[in-house]
């Protein structure tokens, strides 16, 4: 039976793996693209207040802070909260960022009001029921703000074992393999996720695929390329099929509609604006 992975034995390396490398650098850039596009959707004369869920050391939300924002981090792992907080410090970022040792399942019981942006990222793969965690995530997003969830695409799963020749493996339905600790449990289907956002009434904003060829290149091969290349040609498919959908990652962002007296407050306030 799949439980909740907390990464308290791993911390570092888990962070050294993720952050510190060239898969992570792809990562960071192109999605905080699309964080970039989100933050201009709610625009707001104060700060705005986001939930990273599961976040790890906080490196994309710490660029939102940075910006004014405020933050709530919460993660299952005390050792992952321990280094969140040195590297916020050594940004100068702890004002504005609030650590809370919490499950993603729980944090509503820590948080005073619902929040504009809630940063779901590459969590929902170690979680026992991922869709759960996501719904109960999106109860805490007030009308008009956004939802952004990162993903360890099946379908990326699925290619690399074909193009691998791991048939058998497939065949036996991709278990997860123990000896690849930093391999995630599972992974999440692209539809589905999809759908559970929209029955949730969400309206998806835009989808992107993340790291759509970089993980499929051969460690062996002799090309005419360097990183800023690969770099450049990732930013250049990551948005469109079939690149998107083939990406080891993907990214959908969504936003939860406006209704009722909050609707005419928030359209008011654009009028004026």
């Amino acid at each position: 039976m799949i439980e909740d992975r907390n990464f308290d034995d791993l911390a570092q390396k888990f962070a050294k793996n993720i952050y510190g490398t060239g898969k992570g650098q792809i990562r960071q850039t192109v999605v905080w693209e699309d964080l970039e596009q989100i933050l201009a959707l709610l625009k707001s004369d104060k700060p705005l207040h986001l939930l990273d869920a599961g976040g790890g050391v906080g490196q994309l939300s710490q660029k939102v802070a940075e910006l004014g924002h405020h933050v709530t981090l919460c993660d299952l792992s005390s050792e992952m909260l321990k280094l969140a907080e040195q590297d916020i410090a050594k940004n100068g970022l702890l004002n504005q960022y609030r650590l809370v040792h919490s499950p993603v399942q729980e944090i509503g019981e820590h948080l005073d009001s619902k929040l504009d942006l809630v940063l779901f990222h590459a969590v929902m793969e170690w979680l026992a029921d991922p869709q759960a965690a996501l719904e109960y995530l999106l109860e805490q997003v007030r009308p008009g703000g956004i939802i952004s969830v990162m993903f360890y695409n099946y379908n990326g799963l699925l290619f690399k074992n074909l193009i691998c020749g791991n048939l058998t493996h497939i065949e036996e339905g991709m278990p997860h393999r123990k000896r690849f600790k930093l391999q995630p449990l599972q992974g999440i289907k692209p539809d589905e996720v999809y759908s559970w956002l929209e029955n949730a009434g969400f309206n998806i904003l835009g989808k992107t695929g993340v790291r759509t060829f970089h993980d499929y290149m051969q460690t062996t091969m002799v090309g005419d390329y360097s990183f800023e290349q690969v770099l450049a040609m990732e930013q250049k498919l990551c948005r469109q099929e079939p690149y998107l959908s083939l990406g080891r990652y993907i990214h959908v962002y969504a936003q939860k509609p406006l209704a009722g007296p909050e609707a005419d407050k928030y359209k008011s306030n654009k009028d004026n604006g």
